[in-house]
């Protein structure tokens, strides 16, 4: 009887990874660096030109908003729709600055204080306070229930082509549109739509 020896495996070939340089301390800290310069970056985008958390100061906005509360502000709502009678918005105050930024010799960035109200009357509508009632349009104006009373009357207005009245759901505690010094607002002093309540946990909810 012949044996056959079997054929012996070929040995594994073994492949050499490539040899990775370390990185040094100073490189790594560049790269950390880095990752946290973008990710604010990021932030800011996101805060400048989408959505941006705002906390509410004072109690103009009672019962719809809390002194306190956290909102989140949607800056993208009116860029794909139009605003409405009712939207509760956040906007800048005439001619009150928060803080000015020099950028170079001849640009600054003007940061200005923010309020938030609700919007109740729109380009080339008419309105007016009638003993204690808001009217738009010669009409009285549909409003939530847990709005205060509106603590004064305001002669009949036709608002022009750039003219958005806005009010705050706390007649009596509320510096808005009623103001000489605030006024109608153009468009651009108004910066966006609040969206949500985020903060505190236990009154998270969407505002309408």
């Amino acid at each position: 009887m012949t044996l056959q020896r079997r054929p012996r495996p070929l040995a594994a070939q073994v492949q050499k990874k490539p040899f990775k340089e370390k990185r040094t301390f100073s490189q790594e800290i560049a790269v950390w660096l880095c990752i946290l310069l973008a990710a604010a970056l990021l932030a800011g985008a996101l805060q400048a030109w989408v959505i941006q958390p705002i906390r509410v100061d004072g109690s103009s906005m009672n019962h719809t908003l809390a002194n306190g509360e956290i909102m989140l502000v949607s800056k993208l709502d009116y860029v794909w729709s139009e605003m409405r009678r009712g939207d509760v918005v956040v906007c800048r105050y005439p001619e009150r600055i928060e803080h000015t930024l020099p950028l170079t010799a001849s640009l600054s960035l003007t940061q200005h204080v923010l309020f938030v109200k609700r919007l109740v009357a729109l380009p080339g509508d008419t309105v007016e306070i009638r003993e204690g009632q808001l009217y738009v349009n010669g009409e009285a104006a549909h409003e939530p229930d847990t709005l205060g009373s509106i603590a004064r009357d305001m002669a009949r207005r036709t608002l022009g082509a750039d003219e958005y009245f806005v009010m705050g759901d706390n007649r009596f505690s509320s510096h808005d549109s009623r103001a000489e010094d605030v006024g109608p607002l153009p468009r651009d002093m108004i910066m966006g739509k609040v969206k949500w309540v985020v903060w505190p946990l236990p009154n998270i909810r969407a505002i309408e």
